[in-house]
This record gives structure tokens, sequence and C-alpha cells, in this order.
């Protein structure tokens, strides 16, 4: 049956400024390649209402299932998803049809004053919700020769940044994609370089998923796909999911490509995982041909695991507790 070209998709978003925003980037784009109208559905998560923090309610899949819920009960037609909230494992029903092309997978610092993080002063007090930047902010603090305090926090950017407008933080990390995706990319005062502070896996991302049935729907979103990011966030999900950890756990994945000149040749995969104080990091890198499949993006992922858990990976990964 061919839906009339004047009856809306309906996209499944989270509530949030943020989510309504890229999901009204994505809206525009498959306006643009379908010819249909398209509406947005707000739906609220779990990790929406909850006010546990990420690392105690299980980080993984709190931000989708409800999104999933309506995609299999046919009250939205496709579902746009932050990759870095996904969980590893993909439903047979589901399909990402779509990973757009990335946006700054760099974690940024929104500081006092304008401060960069070489800047704060020795004892500063930093707001993030996440492990893995928890691990690797303490460990650049270490390799700085001073010491931060990083205080758990949840609540989204306006949230967040009004920690560090108010005086009760000093500093707040969070995602560039978000601040840019919100017009607010001008608000961060330092950009963690990957050298540094490696991202979550995906982060950056979106995933655009709908029901492994509707195969003109599927061909029809296939349009905003960008094999390169698909091909790098493949293979840090990976890594994440063969370390069988969770999106609330202490790892951090970032995969570029390398050029030799204007030939994309190379693919480089990167992976870190550290205690919550930074004293100890497992981080390791591996190169290889840009992966011309799904199965050969998962094959770089595992082959970096594998390295770090013969490195002791899993036992740094075992210090859940904030």
């Amino acid at each position: 049956m061919n839906p009339r070209l004047d009856q809306p998709l309906r996209l499944g978003t989270r509530r949030s400024k943020l989510a309504m925003s890229q999901s009204g980037h994505v809206a525009e784009a498959v306006r643009a390649v379908t010819g249909r109208p398209v509406e947005l559905v707000e739906i609220t998560t779990y990790g929406d209402v909850s006010r546990e923090h990420l690392a105690q309610i299980g980080g993984t899949g709190v931000f989708v299932t409800a999104l999933r819920e309506a995609l299999l009960r046919g009250e939205v037609d496709f579902a746009v998803h932050s990759l870095k909230d996904l969980p590893t494992a993909q439903p047979d029903d589901l399909v990402i049809a779509a990973m757009p092309q990335r946006e700054d997978a760099r974690d940024a610092l929104v500081a006092r004053d304008g401060l960069t993080f070489e800047q704060l002063p020795d004892g500063a007090r930093i707001g993030t919700g996440s492990p893995r930047r928890t691990a690797q902010l303490n460990h650049l603090a270490l390799a700085l020769g001073k010491r931060i305090e990083t205080v758990p926090i949840r609540g989204n950017v306006d949230t967040r940044i009004g920690f560090v407008r108010n005086g009760e933080l000093d500093a707040v990390v969070l995602a560039a994609a978000g601040l840019n995706r919100i017009g607010r990319g001008d608000e961060a005062t330092d950009l963690l370089s990957v050298d540094s502070v490696l991202p979550a896996p995906g982060q950056g991302a979106l995933a655009v998923e709908c029901l492994a049935s509707d195969a003109g729907l599927i061909a029809a979103l296939g349009e905003l796909d960008d094999p390169y990011t698909r091909a790098a966030v493949t293979a840090e999900r990976s890594l994440l999911a063969a370390l069988e950890a969770g999106c609330s756990a202490p790892v951090g994945a970032f995969a570029d490509l390398l050029a030799d000149g204007q030939i994309v040749n190379e693919m480089r995969l990167r992976g870190v995982v550290g205690t919550l104080d930074g004293s100890t990091l497992v981080q390791l890198s591996t190169t290889g041909p840009v992966p011309q499949s799904y199965d050969e993006a998962m094959a770089l992922g595992r082959e970096l695991a594998d390295e770090m858990l013969a490195k002791g990976a899993a036992g740094l990964m075992g210090e859940r507790s904030l």
C-alpha cells in the first residue's frame, strides 16, 4: 500500500529541548527526501523523569525504551535517538535506517570566567553525570599536576550550565554536539581534545530507527545515511559491546578517518577504560583499512577490546560506584 504523499510521517522524539532540536533537523531532511510532511510526536522516557544518576539506573536504554515501544505499537513511524544512548544489542524487529553525518564528537567545558581546563584552579569543582568523563578528567588533572572534584549532576543543558552561572560549580562538561545543536556552542570555554578525553562511543551521532518490515521507509531514510559515520560509530559500539559495558561504564571510544591527501584510506579506533579517580587508565588504539561492511567495522572494535581486556580493562570497569 502506498501512503498518500500528504499523509504526515510521525517522528518519535524525547521532549527535551536538545532532543526536539535534533529531531527537528532530521524531520527537515526527511521532508526533503520524501516530499511528505513530518510531525514530531513527543514521548517521555524513563531517563527523562527519573531523578537518579544514570550510573545508578543502569544508563543503557533508559532514554530509548519508550520510543521503541511507540514504534512497535505503531504510534510513530520512525524515531530519532542520540546514538550514545542506544544499547549495543539491536532488536530484530527494528532497524537503524540512517546515521546522518556526525556532529562534533568532543566534550565541551563550560567554566566560570571563561576558563579553559588547564586554567581551572586546584580543587576546582566540575559537574558531570558520566563515569567516563569522571575517570578521564581526573586523569587529565593529575597529568597537569592538580586535583579536581567531580560532582555528579543530572538535568538539561540549562540546568547544568546554571550550576556554573550561580557559582555552585566551577565548570560542567557537556557534549559539544548538544550545545551546537541548540545554538549554544559559543558558551563552551574549552573543547577537550580527543587526545586527552575520548568521547562516549557514538557521541555526536544520531540514529534514525524504524520497523524492519517497512522497506519503503527504510529506503527513504537511507538517503540520510553517512557511510563514514556509520563505520566509525559501529566500530566504537562494537568495542563497547565486546567489553560487555553499558553506556554508564567508564569507557571512551573514538574512530576517526585518516586521509592520504584527498583519499580516506584508513580508520583509527581509540579506546579507554579508567578508574574513576583517574589513577589508572588502559588506553589503546588500532588502525586498519576503512571498514567496507558492518562485519569489518565490528571486527575492528572487537580486536581493540580484546587487546584492552588483555591489559586489564575488565578490572577497571568493575569500579562502578560514584
